[in-house]
């Protein structure tokens, strides 16, 4: 497990790092660009050596981080390829509530994860509302289609939220807005 020191060197020393999570067979590279108390900010690389949107994660969920054994080769292939590392979206690291909602004014579309519950599943949409330890969620399907209605969360679980990455911008490119301004009203979370 990393602590958040050793995350913090690694946003100093601005180096590409790559790490495992205890929900994911395979590593993560990319770089640190801020941390909060329970959570840092990804400047993601795919395994495509392209940038590819932000990931927040949490601190206790990263095993092994370390400098990208492969980070001279990817490196030079970004500088050639002129990738410009992405401009750090204004994030508020110090709660999931406010993780949740500057991530959600940062992008049309986020990823929403409780991988401790489901581990192979991200939740993707507009982000509606946040209040009171919950988050509305308008979703849109993997083919483009919005939901009629928002999904309330709970923020309790949450261990990682996605956006400005290839795959959310494809959807959003094809999906576009939603098409009822009905589905984006704020409503109060149903308690389960």
């Amino acid at each position: 497990m990393s602590t958040p020191s050793q995350v913090k060197r690694a946003m100093r020393a601005r180096t590409l790092v790559r790490f495992n999570r205890r929900f994911e067979d395979s590593s993560v590279s990319g770089y640190v660009v801020d941390v909060g108390p329970r959570f840092f900010l990804l400047a993601l690389v795919s395994d495509r050596i392209r940038f590819d949107g932000f990931e927040v994660l949490r601190i206790a969920d990263v095993r092994r981080l370390r400098a990208d054994p492969e980070r001279k080769f990817i490196e030079h292939a970004l500088k050639l390829r002129k990738a410009r590392m992405p401009r750090r979206p204004r994030l508020d690291m110090s709660s999931v509530a406010g993780i949740v909602e500057s991530a959600g004014r940062s992008a049309p579309l986020i990823s929403i994860c409780n991988e401790s519950e489901a581990p192979d599943v991200c939740y993707i949409g507009r982000l509606i509302d946040v209040q009171d330890g919950w988050c509305a969620l308008l979703k849109i399907q993997p083919s483009a289609r919005w939901d009629r209605q928002p999904r309330w969360f709970s923020m309790k679980g949450i261990t990682r939220v996605c956006f400005g990455g290839d795959y959310e911008d494809a959807l959003y490119l094809v999906g576009g807005e939603p098409s009822t301004k009905k589905a984006l009203r704020k409503r109060k979370p149903a308690r389960a």
